[in-house]
C-alpha cells in the first residue's frame, strides 16, 4: 500500500512539473471584400439617377474601379459633405468620390487621390444685379456649403480681406444654392465652374462673378489610415485610364458641350418646352425606336425650334428639316405635317445609327449619327480617317469631334472622299443638341420628383376616404 501511494506521490509531481502548452488561438477568418462601397452626392456631374440608369463622372470612374477590382460596385449617396467624413472615418464606405476639390483641410483628415479634373471656384449672382468686381464690397452674404473646399477658400481670403463674411447652409446642395441664386433668396455662392456651366441650362439667371481659385484639383477621399493596398490600386488603376483616354473621354462628355451658354437661346428653349412640346411630345415617343425620345425632340429643336412650317434657304423643310429626297426615301409624303416629318425625322437617324461602324461604342453612337444627320454620313467617315491618320482613335467622339473643322480647309478636304464640309457647324449641331438633351432630362426629373412628393398626400387622403367609408373598398380605383 505504501507502495502504491508512493508511485501516485511520484506521477503527481511528474505530472506538475510539465509546461502547459496552450495551443495559440486561430486568427478569425476575414473574408475578402465582394464589393466597393463608395460614398457620393447627387449632382449631375457627381452621381445622377434618370429613367435612362445612372451616370454622373464619378459614378462612370467608380464603375470603372470597382470592374478594375473585380468588385461589384455600391454607390451609397449621403445628404450632405458632413455625413460622407464621418462614414469614411467610421468604415462605413470604402472611398468619397463626390466632385470634391482638393484642400489642406481636406488633407488632414483623410488621403487623396490623384486629379480627376480641374475647376475654376467662382462667385455667382444673379442677372439683373450689378456685377460685383471686389470681393470686399458685395451687396450682401456669400453663402456656401458647409465644409465645403469654399470654406477653405474664404477663410484664406479673410486673412487679407478681414471684413469678409459669410453663411454655410448644411442642410442644401450646391444646386439647391445656385437655385436660390437664380429666384432673388441669396445673393451670392461659389460653385465650380463645371457646376455652373451645367446647372445654367435649366437656370439661365445664373452668371458667374469673380474667379476666387484657379485650376482646382477634384479628387477621391480615402481613409487616413489601412488604405495603403487601396491608394496603391487607385493610382495604378488612375494611370491606366489616363493613358487609355477615359479621362479625356469623361472630360468630353459631360463639360466640353456645355461650356458655350446662350442666354437667349436657353430661355427660349424652356418656353417652348412648356408652349410646344407637349403637342408632339407623344409623336417623338411613339416613333423614337432605339434613340431616347429627348433626344429626338432635342434634335428637332435644334433643327426647327419646333415649328412645323421651317424652311431654309437649301430646301429643308418641317419640324425635322427634311430633304425632299430624305422625305421619299423615308416613305413621307407631307414635310410639312409635324407627325409625318417626326416619322421621317426617327426613321432616318435610326438608319444613321445602324449604318455607323460597330467599332463605335454604344455611349458615343449617337453624337456620330447626329453629325451625320446634319452634314452626311459621307463627311463624317472622312472626318474618322483624318483622325486616325493624326494617331487619333476614329471611334472615340472627342477625336473626330476635334478633326471636323478640318473638313473645310483645303488642306485637308481636297484628300478626302466626299471634299468640302461645314465641320465646325456639325460640331456646334451636336454640342446644341446635347445641352437641349440634358435640360430636357433634368425637367423630366423634377418633374417626377414633384410627383413623388405629391404621392404620400394622396395616399393619406385615400386612406382617410377608406377608414370613413369601408364599403367603398369594393369600388374600382379612381386613376
Amino acid at each position: 500500500m505504501k507502495k502504491l501511494l508512493l508511485t501516485l506521490c511520484c506521477i503527481t509531481l511528474l505530472a506538475a512539473c510539465q509546461k502547459v502548452v496552450v495551443e495559440p488561438e486561430q486568427p478569425a477568418y476575414i473574408a475578402e471584400p465582394t464589393e466597393l462601397v463608395v460614398g457620393t452626392l447627387y449632382g449631375p456631374q457627381i452621381f445622377f439617377t434618370s429613367g435612362q440608369g445612372d451616370s454622373g463622372y464619378d459614378y462612370e470612374m467608380a464603375q470603372r474601379f470597382a470592374k478594375y477590382l473585380d468588385l461589384d460596385l455600391q454607390m451609397k449617396p449621403f445628404a450632405n459633405i458632413g455625413e460622407l467624413y464621418a462614414a469614411l472615418k467610421k468604415g462605413e464606405i470604402d472611398i468619397i468620390a463626390a466632385g470634391l476639390g482638393d484642400t489642406p483641410a481636406r488633407r488632414e483628415q483623410f488621403r487623396v487621390g490623384p486629379p480627376l479634373y480641374r475647376v475654376n471656384q467662382v462667385l455667382v449672382y444673379r442677372q439683373g444685379t450689378p456685377i460685383p468686381k471686389n470681393i470686399n464690397n458685395l451687396d450682401g452674404e456669400i453663402t456656401v456649403i458647409t465644409d465645403s473646399a469654399f470654406v477653405d477658400t474664404l477663410t484664406e481670403l479673410q486673412k487679407s480681406n478681414p471684413d469678409l463674411v459669410w453663411n454655410q447652409e448644411k442642410d442644401k446642395d450646391a444646386e439647391e444654392l445656385l437655385a436660390m441664386i437664380a429666384t432673388g433668396d441669396i445673393p451670392y455662392t461659389i460653385a465650380d465652374s463645371t457646376s455652373l456651366d451645367i446647372n445654367r441650362r435649366f437656370m439661365p439667371e445664373l452668371r458667374e462673378g469673380i474667379v476666387l481659385r484657379e485650376k482646382q484639383p477634384v479628387v477621391w477621399l480615402l481613409p487616413a489610415n489601412n488604405s495603403d493596398k487601396l491608394m496603391s490600386q487607385l493610382l495604378a488603376f488612375w494611370h491606366t485610364e489616363k493613358r487609355s483616354g477615359t479621362l479625356a473621354h469623361l472630360n468630353e462628355k459631360y463639360f466640353a458641350h456645355v461650356k458655350r451658354f446662350d442666354y437667349v437661346d436657353t430661355r427660349a428653349f424652356i418656353r417652348a418646352i412648356d408652349n410646344k412640346l407637349p403637342k408632339y411630345q407623344a409623336t417623338f415617343e411613339k416613333y423614337a425606336g432605339d434613340i431616347d425620345w429627348r433626344k429626338l425632340a432635342a434634335t428637332a429643336y435644334q433643327e426647327s425650334h419646333w415649328n412645323p412650317n421651317a424652311r431654309s434657304p437649301t430646301g429643308v423643310r418641317g419640324l425635322m428639316m427634311l430633304t425632299l429626297p430624305t422625305a421619299k426615301q423615308m416613305g413621307i409624303k407631307n414635310r410639312l405635317d409635324p407627325y409625318q416629318s417626326i416619322q421621317g425625322g426617327a426613321k432616318y437617324l435610326n438608319s444613321m445609327l445602324e449604318r455607323l461602324p460597330e467599332s463605335i461604342p454604344a455611349s458615343q453612337r449617337m453624337w456620330f449619327a447626329l453629325a451625320s444627320y446634319n452634314i452626311g454620313l459621307g463627311h463624317v467617315e472622312d472626318a474618322r480617317k483624318l483622325a486616325q491618320a493624326q494617331g487619333l482613335n476614329p471611334s472615340a467622339w472627342r477625336d473626330v469631334k476635334s478633326v471636323l473643322p478640318l473638313l473645310q480647309k483645303r488642306k485637308y478636304y481636297k484628300k478626302t472622299r466626299y471634299g468640302y464640309a461645314r465641320g465646325n457647324e456639325a460640331v456646334h449641331y451636336v454640342d446644341s443638341i446635347r445641352r437641349y438633351y440634358d435640360t430636357l432630362v433634368w425637367i423630366d426629373n423634377q418633374n417626377k420628383l414633384i410627383e413623388l412628393e405629391k404621392a404620400p398626400f394622396q395616399t393619406a387622403e385615400n386612406t382617410e376616404a377608406e377608414s370613413i367609408q369601408p364599403a367603398d373598398l369594393t369600388q374600382p380605383q379612381q386613376p
